[in-house]
């Protein structure tokens, strides 16, 4: 029997060495600073303008509901468009204009804050200039990691950029808090501007890429990527399973969580944890991806997805707020690892030509029927009972992975 004494901690450092090699490549490394810097300010955002709103003359609920929906329907309503430039131009100089794009809108509101000039109005035609930059940014990311770093490291670029995400998700609600305790929620808007600032310096730091795609028409252009979308069964398939989660699962929990929280599990305290928890499993999840590329990562990615259906099956079954708490940790990690293998698997198997309009058509079946289960979950909980109807959604997920692990495109994809 052999001991193993001071080999293990120099192991140890190996390992997490080793786990962390993406970071040498120093055009990453600034584009991961700036990266983040941009999410935590989007982190912060959604609660300094939903208190910005909601103090203003004339705001209200419903208010803040026109401000969110304006620049999600900015959003969808770009990416498509953000796809195309991204392959014609370089997904470095779009994602650069759309930050520039994000800084000025944000910029602009804290002005208007700080000098008591805004209004409800210009409130919702800035969330539109930020909904436009942020569908234009979106699909030049999947387009853009590829340049950075060689294949070999994709999956720790991705695992890195999704722990940024988780990150930011629960520091900066957090962070918003506290800057609005101690000044106000106008302060939260200029922080979120300066964010989106240090992503336009770490973007404006790389080199620029010129694109060999030869331009067409708009709609030429978005054809084919459309057929190169729908050529591979995977993908769409993969893309429809995302897209009907979060219309049959996903929105109505993030609906009527909330409302089961403050009926019987403490509130928004209560509520806040069962999030936080969900960004920490991320977190977990992207740090337990670093280092590792499965063969068939597609299924892996797939069977992850899985986890979302754990947190709802904890509140249809009316658990107490603990296990409905720490039913968030595995959906979080399967968040994480799904995403992270379904991006590198997206960046492998798609020509650099089309990334960005495949990323975009991707962003849109996976996103396009949420605002509907958000619109819907309260009238046919209503009917049903939130119970009943987040039961069907736990119900539904776990058959669809089943089908599409059954398909042999996704089963087999990877294999050698």
């Amino acid at each position: 029997m052999t001991l193993r004494t001071s080999s293990s901690p120099v192991a140890g450092s190996r390992t997490v060495a080793r786990r962390l090699h993406v970071l040498r490549h120093s055009r990453f490394r600034r584009f991961l600073v700036g990266q983040s810097t941009s999410l935590l300010g989007s982190g912060m955002n959604t609660i300094g303008t939903t208190f910005v709103v909601l103090r203003m003359p004339g705001g209200g609920v419903d208010a803040v509901g026109v401000v969110m929906a304006a620049r999600i329907l900015a959003i969808l309503v770009v990416l498509l468009l953000g796809g195309v430039f991204a392959d014609r131009l370089g997904a470095r100089s779009v994602m650069l204009t759309a930050d520039l794009l994000r800084t000025a809108a944000q910029g602009v509101l804290a002005v208007l804050l700080f000098t008591e000039g805004a209004r409800i109005w210009e409130v919702v035609a800035l969330a539109v200039v930020l909904g436009i930059g942020e569908g234009g940014f979106s699909p030049g990311l999947t387009a853009l990691v590829p340049g950075l770093v060689p294949a070999e490291d994709l999956t720790d670029a991705n695992s890195l950029l999704q722990i940024a995400q988780a990150i930011a998700s629960v520091v900066g609600p957090g962070l918003a808090g506290v800057l609005i305790a101690v000044s106000d929620a106008d302060t939260v808007i200029a922080a979120d501007a300066v964010s989106y600032g240090v992503s336009v310096l770490a973007l404006a730091g790389l080199p620029l890429s010129r694109s060999a795609v030869p331009r067409r028409g708009l709609f030429t252009d978005l054809g084919r990527g459309w057929k190169e979308f729908t050529s591979r069964t995977w993908l769409w398939v993969t893309t429809l399973h995302v897209g009907l989660f979060n219309f049959v699962l996903w929105a109505p929990f993030l609906v009527l969580g909330p409302t089961l929280a403050q009926q019987r599990l403490g509130g928004a305290r209560a509520w806040g944890l069962v999030l936080a928890v969900y960004g920490i499993g991320s977190i977990v999840g992207g740090l337990a991806m670093l280092g590792r590329n499965p063969r068939r990562a597609l299924a892996w990615s797939m069977g992850a997805s899985v986890g979302w259906a754990i947190p709802a099956a904890a509140l249809a079954a009316r658990l107490p707020q603990a296990w409905v708490a720490a039913a968030a940790l595995p959906a979080g990690a399967g968040a994480a690892v799904c995403n992270t293998l379904f991006t590198t698997v997206t960046q492998r198997e798609i020509p650099a030509e089309v990334r960005g309009r495949i990323s975009a058509f991707d962003s849109l079946g996976a996103f396009a029927l949420g605002p509907l289960g958000l619109a819907l979950a309260g009238p046919v909980s209503g009917v049903l009972g939130a119970e009943r109807l987040l039961g069907f959604g736990v119900v539904w997920q776990v058959t669809a992975v089943g089908v599409v692990l059954a398909l042999p495109s996704v089963r087999r994809h990877g294999a050698p």
